[in-house]
């Protein structure tokens, strides 16, 4: 009997790319050119991911092939793209592209002005799109900018987070926020939430306090708007971010369980299988069949 194939390689998880620092910073802000670190790669950037981190890459001249979980796009210049925090990506760009890579924390999103701004939106959801050619100087005036700023990009200061939402916002149309079809604001500023802190296993009277009611109003308006609870809100997120890893990050049922703060495996098993209907173990051994094939 041949020997089985050695299993993939759970994808890594970087603060930047290549460098292996703890994903735990509470802030970070950092610019690079496209060629910095790419052109050492061969202009290829394999698949991983940053958990507390949001993505820009703003590409002036040239081409980039995005891979996002489980689609792939080629973009020619000008161009731009958001990753959100967590998604599995790759580049592969044509050589001597030009251009940016801006990373920021999660917590960036929170310079919302309000549940319905198109920054806060871009940060969860991600984006890619043709970047306007009237904006083209505004970006590039603000990257370069951003790039002559002395500092330290685990302690960024106020005048570069402040161009950094300058070029978000330049980019994002007014109508970037996508309508959740509930009709309320409170609930659309709730999956934000969810979406930004949902590994962190806050308790419910976090968010709650965060929207300005108790944890009984929140779970009213739930049910009342969505016919679900808050909790089921975070459980259905915690399994879809699950599924993820297991599906596309090459991750163990441990490793899972870890990532997402669960006490021990067996007990993230028994979660999977309630959310799911089945074992953590069967998604990973139906993507890997399906992957050889």
């Amino acid at each position: 009997m041949p020997p089985s194939p050695p299993s993939p390689r759970p994808v890594p998880s970087y603060v930047l790319y290549g460098e292996d620092m703890p994903e735990s910073l509470a802030e970070l802000g950092h610019i690079e050119t496209i060629a910095a670190r790419s052109s050492l790669h061969d202009w290829e950037i394999a698949p991983h991911r940053h958990v507390r981190g949001v993505q820009v890459m703003l590409v002036s001249k040239g081409q980039v092939t995005l891979t996002i979980d489980d689609t792939t796009e080629t973009l020619e210049a000008p161009c731009h793209i958001v990753v959100p925090a967590g998604s599995i990506h790759g580049f592969r760009f044509r050589p001597e592209t030009e251009g940016y890579v801006l990373m920021l924390s999660s917590g960036f999103a929170e310079r919302r002005s309000d549940a319905g701004d198109p920054l806060l939106h871009a940060a969860t959801h991600g984006r890619f799109a043709p970047t306007p050619p009237e904006i083209l100087a505004r970006v590039e005036f603000l990257c370069a900018e951003m790039l002559a700023i002395a500092q330290d990009w685990r302690r960024p200061n106020a005048l570069f987070l402040a161009m950094a939402e300058a070029l978000m916002r330049s980019l994002l149309p007014e109508d970037e926020a996508a309508d959740d079809g509930s009709g309320d604001p409170r609930i659309s500023h709730l999956r934000h939430l969810v979406e930004l802190h949902f590994r962190d296993q806050l308790p419910l009277g976090w968010y709650a306090e965060r929207l300005g009611m108790t944890t009984r109003t929140l779970t009213r308006l739930t049910r009342a708007r969505l016919d679900c609870t808050p909790q089921d809100m975070l459980h259905a997120r915690l399994a879809l971010e699950a599924q993820r890893l297991l599906c596309f990050a090459n991750a163990s049922v441990v490793q899972v369980s870890n990532e997402l703060g669960f006490s021990d495996p067996s007990y993230f098993s028994r979660f999977y299988l309630r959310m799911t209907g089945h074992r953590p173990h069967l998604d990973k051994s139906t993507h890997g069949h399906t992957a050889e094939a």
